[in-house]
């Protein structure tokens, strides 16, 4: 397990060229072919994975429990879009991270997203046993 002062301010990096599959019309959510917010917050939360790869323990893996999300400006198919993640909070097994997405200098989303580390294994196991239960 990473110390405090070890992972706030990393920070990760992703990068998308917008599909037209990655669009609103594509998912059914909407009739306009721009990126989907789906997309922004999958490309947010990977700069967010990516910034603790060093960090994680081996077996040791984060899950997201919670976002909030913001569009500011909508991107279009071919847009290349770049997002930024960094760990602002660590606490109690909890990090919360700061993300933006730009296309060139546009600002196009930010989120703040709280993600939790679980031992993997342990983790899979609940899991599993609470899908039994159910």
């Amino acid at each position: 397990m990473f110390q405090v002062e070890d992972i706030v301010g990393a920070v990760g990096f992703s990068v998308m060229t917008v599909r037209p599959g990655d669009t609103s019309v594509a998912m059914g959510v909407g009739d306009l072919p721009i990126v989907d917010q789906s997309q922004l917050l999958n490309l947010m939360e990977h700069a967010a994975v990516i910034s603790l790869d060093e960090y994680l323990e081996p077996g040791e893996t984060t899950i997201s429990i919670s976002t909030e999300l913001i569009s500011l400006s909508p991107a279009s198919i071919g847009a290349e879009l770049r997002a930024t993640s960094r760990c602002i909070e660590f606490e109690n097994r909890e990090l919360t991270f700061e993300c933006e997405i730009y296309e060139g200098e546009r600002q196009v989303a930010a989120a703040m997203i709280k993600r939790a580390t679980v031992e993997r294994v342990s983790f899979l196991a609940r899991t599993a046993a609470q899908s039994l239960i159910s």
